[in-house]
């Protein structure tokens, strides 16, 4: 497999470690829980702070379980990588299985790749080529141009979630059903700049980092509040130039089951693989 520095508006660079996930796709080229009490109507009266405000539910919430989807498309080829596992929005760590798509060919799908999300590190294991299957990598997400929104596959739930504290322009488009959770459905845009000026400090280099690499100052969303004002499901849609193409990434974000422990536990230093990272 053949790794591409992929997704590099402005210079993208992040380093090929995170970026082989989102190369992978190039080169390729249910949600459950109780209904929750109040209406999600209510939060209509202001739209936009109802999204602004919905990375403060989810703390209240403690955790939940998290259902991931990436999808891109570049020259007329789409391809999707998946991901589940749990996230702690008080302690900002998560534990994510992601699944890459097939080969080109056909040929037999990848090893599930473990994600461990924490503030400001992403550790990742069944890496691929050149890293030992004991072992896992680690990377600076605030080194990352894209602040981890997209190259390693899956969003980080906290920073979609953050992301939305940039959101302006937004719609109220109604109460919609969502695996039997009432929801309200709200569309707008979010300023990178600004969620990055409001994000907490947990994600705040992440998303600082974002607003400087990305093309676009704003990310176009779709944004499902449940009565809590949690968030239930967030649609973000990045673009960017690659290589003279342009290329559209749709990250979305499932949470539910919340409440359900979340274990994360860091790799030791001696399990973090520290030599050079094959193609």
């Amino acid at each position: 497999m053949v790794v591409q520095r992929y997704g590099r508006p402005r210079g993208f660079g992040g380093g090929a470690v995170a970026a082989v996930l989102i190369g992978s796709l190039v080169g390729a080229a249910a949600v459950t829980g109780c209904a929750a009490p109040g209406d999600p109507k209510a939060a209509a009266a202001d739209p936009a702070l109802a999204v602004r405000s919905a990375a403060d539910a989810l703390v209240r919430a403690g955790t939940s379980k998290a259902s991931t989807s990436m999808e891109m498309a570049a020259g007329g080829t789409r391809v999707t990588i998946r991901g589940e596992g749990g996230y702690d929005f008080r302690r900002r760590t998560g534990r994510l299985q992601v699944l890459l798509p097939k080969d080109p060919a056909g040929a037999s799908e990848h090893r599930p790749i473990t994600e461990l999300l924490t503030p400001g590190a992403l550790y990742m294991k069944n890496r691929g080529a050149g890293v030992p299957a004991d072992k896992w990598v680690r990377v600076d997400t605030a080194a990352l141009d894209d602040g981890n929104l997209v190259t390693n596959g899956a969003t980080d739930p906290a920073a979609a979630a953050e992301l939305l504290r940039g959101a302006r322009e937004v719609t109220y488009l109604g109460e919609v059903d969502l695996a039997g959770v009432k929801v309200g459905h709200y569309r707008g845009v979010a300023d990178l700049a600004h969620a990055a000026r409001a994000a907490s400090p947990q994600v705040r280099g992440a998303l600082a980092a974002a607003a400087k690499g990305f093309a676009k100052d704003t990310v176009p969303f779709d944004a499902y509040l449940d009565g809590e004002g949690r968030l239930r499901k967030v649609r973000h849609q990045f673009s960017f130039s690659n290589q003279g193409r342009t290329v559209a990434v749709a990250s979305t974000t499932l949470l539910y089951g919340f409440g359900v422990p979340v274990e994360v536990t860091l790799p030791d230093r001696r399990d973090i693989y520290a030599g050079k990272i094959e193609a």
